[in-house]
């Protein structure tokens, strides 16, 4: 029985943008923990999960294959299904000899499957939503998305350190290949939860509206990338909204890989000690909590006063998680109270100011012709800088130490909030252009 078209929003879009995060998470950050659990310093741990990236990056230019054959919710749930099995894949390759190099070439084609799961649920939140129901849902979609973080890099991480410690009755403090029992489970359940996520959206998501030229032949869809790149280029100040998108978070990637690395290295490099358990234990609850309460109160500050008006002040809160890792860095607590509070503070604030990043996509880059090609756009952007901070932030830290580089993540935030200060406003905060306004080339009538 299929859902009708008056499903609630409620029903689809918290599950849809947590299973998107869980798996982007997964791939990309939670990677770089076994990476280095598994016994690689914290270079090649960021570097490799950071290359994982590349998918999401170029996703625009297969995005408009997704308009191609059937609808957005279809390849939303063959994508969910090929990750669920992906990752249980993953798991019965770690006990092969030599299976890193298998482990990444399966990473890799699953960051292009999740890529693709990314373009068709956006694009189904984006066609099955009017401007207002956008923004009236822009607060639940950013929390849903964060809770996925979270459960990866909170719930899974501190049960890999209870498996690993308790079950398999391995030594937490050291890291080789004893972490890959607990693992392979980790990656099941993963597996597991993603499938039973592709079975909740086949009853509720809706089908996503097509795009007004749907392609019917890859030369079509060829003809509709090249059109939907030139369009993109023609919008008024598209060279700024450009830069937003990928500096608004350019110290977020800096701090993204070496955050955690941080919390779980020993005093002896200048880190804080913890535990996979404990790591995951603060970030599952306490930091939970601060980003469910900090994406509710961004999305609310958005929609009472506008995008426009707060967008600084989200970039501000967005950039405050650096100053908390630099204290933490600086002072080296050994108090969980401290580092909870560190903790806190930073998924609160990140939780907070995300909000203003894809808010601004929707309602300012994405509107027009090719919705979902160009918000895949934005969103890729997003993508690339995280790859290329991510991909050099081991190396800079284990040159650097921690102290040292926790401050050039600050002097990082600089060219964020000169790209938030010059970012361009030509619709009324998504609702309508502005008369006069170019959006795909065309001009719009007052």
């Amino acid at each position: 029985m299929r859902p009708a078209k008056t499903v609630s929003p409620l029903l689809w879009v918290p599950t849809g943008y947590f299973t998107m995060a869980l798996g982007y998470v997964m791939l990309t950050s939670v990677t770089a923990i076994m990476f280095k659990n598994l016994g690689m310093d914290n270079g090649r741990a960021a570097q490799y999960s950071s290359l994982l990236i590349l998918a999401y990056t170029v996703k625009p230019l297969f995005a408009p294959f997704v308009e191609m054959y059937r609808t957005k919710k279809f390849f939303v749930l063959c994508s969910q299904l090929a990750i669920g099995a992906g990752f249980a894949g993953v798991a019965l390759l770690m006990e092969l000899p030599g299976y890193m190099t298998f482990l990444m070439a399966i990473f890799f084609a699953l960051s292009f499957i999740g890529a693709t799961q990314d373009i068709a649920s956006d694009g189904v939140y984006v066609t099955s939503l009017d401007a207002r129901a956008q923004s009236l849902y822009c607060g639940i979609q950013s929390l849903s998305w964060n809770i996925g973080p979270i459960v990866a890099a909170g719930g899974m991480v501190y049960l890999s350190g209870y498996l690993h410690t308790h079950v398999f009755g391995h030594d937490p403090g050291v890291f080789g290949p004893d972490w890959i029992d607990a693992w392979r489970i980790i990656f099941l359940l993963v597996g597991g939860l993603t499938l039973l996520m592709a079975l909740w959206h086949w009853r509720f998501m809706p089908e996503g509206a097509r795009a007004a030229d749907t392609p019917s032949s890859a030369k079509d869809a060829g003809r509709i990338l090249v059109d939907a790149f030139v369009t993109l280029f023609q919008k008024r100040g598209v060279w700024r909204m450009i830069a937003f998108a990928f500096l608004f978070r350019f110290s977020v990637g800096l701090l993204e890989k070496i955050g955690p690395f941080f919390m779980v290295d020993p005093a002896s490099k200048g880190g804080l000690g913890l535990s996979n358990e404990m790591l995951g234990l603060i970030y599952g609850t306490y930091g939970l909590a601060a980003v469910l309460v900090g994406s509710l109160l961004g999305g609310l500050y958005v929609a009472k006063r506008g995008l426009k008006s707060t967008l600084f002040v989200l970039c501000c809160a967005i950039n405050i998680p650096n100053v908390a890792f630099l204290v933490m860095s600086i002072y080296t607590p050994s108090s969980l109270v401290l580092i909870t509070l560190g903790v806190a503070i930073e998924k609160f604030f990140f939780g907070f100011g995300a909000v203003g990043f894809m808010i601004y996509l929707m309602q300012q880059l994405a509107p027009g012709k090719y919705t979902t090609t160009h918000y895949a756009f934005g969103t890729g952007l997003m993508g690339l800088c995280g790859m290329v901070t991510g991909v050099i932030s081991g190396h800079l830290q284990e040159m650097m130490g921690y102290v040292a580089y926790f401050g050039l993540v600050m002097v990082a935030t600089i060219p964020s909030f000169i790209a938030t200060w010059y970012a361009p406003f030509y619709h009324d905060d998504g609702s309508t252009p502005a008369a006069g306004i170019d959006t795909d080339g065309k001009t719009v009538p007052a």
